[in-house]
């Protein structure tokens, strides 16, 4: 419960709180009720914050955890981290991961080449999202790709109306769009409160940012 919901059940006798919380589970199971249906979602994970990709991948280890197939197009080099990679390859039977080669990075400094890497990244990822056996898609940092350019973002939307109505797909990086946020199911924002390395200046830790 909410720190507002706990004040608001503080002042009840046992009985009082017994009936208030049979109300909330008896509403909770309408609402859950009257929302039977399934769909194929879009979710956009962005923002400024961490962990946009961390909250993606738990999504992908869940979905593997109930067997399903995934595939994961990663969009800048760098953005995977070798303890991520050693955790996926438990599951390589039902996941394929697609770097794009030496991949965008902040040093090229060459959009040309920037661009092409780029284009072939998303060619892989369409023919992933078009294809039934994967029923979860993640295309980490592609953002950022469509926030440089590198990407039309018209084509990533025309990509995405093409995708099996069961099967999902998750958008990751900072700066989405507003076409594609307006076009997607799910979208969180990350937003950045305080960091470590900026307040207090320490550097990036095991387990914590790799």
């Amino acid at each position: 419960m909410t720190e507002s919901s706990d004040h608001a059940t503080s002042g009840l006798t046992p009985q009082q709180y017994k009936r208030k919380m049979q109300r909330r589970k008896e509403v909770q199971a309408q609402r859950l009720s009257e929302r039977s249906r399934e769909k194929g979602l879009i979710i956009v994970n962005t923002g400024n914050g961490k962990g946009k990709t961390t909250a993606a991948l738990g999504i992908v280890v869940r979905s593997l955890g109930h067997g399903n197939h995934v595939a994961i197009v990663q969009f800048i080099k760098g953005a995977w981290e070798p303890a991520e990679r050693a955790v996926l390859s438990h599951w390589e039977d039902q996941l394929v991961f697609h770097a794009t080669g030496e991949g965008f990075t902040w040093e090229t400094q060459n959009r040309e080449r920037d661009t092409e890497k780029a284009h072939s990244a998303w060619e892989k990822a369409l023919e992933f999202i078009h294809n039934r056996d994967y029923q979860l898609v993640l295309l980490d940092e592609i953002n950022v790709v469509l926030k440089l350019g590198y990407l039309r973002v018209e084509d990533v939307l025309q990509g995405l109306e093409q995708k099996p109505e069961d099967s999902h797909v998750i958008l990751t990086g900072r700066g989405a769009p507003e076409a594609l946020i307006e076009k997607a199911d799910l979208v969180t924002e990350m937003t950045l409160i305080k960091h470590p390395f900026r307040e207090q200046g320490v550097k990036a830790q095991p387990g914590i940012e790799f």
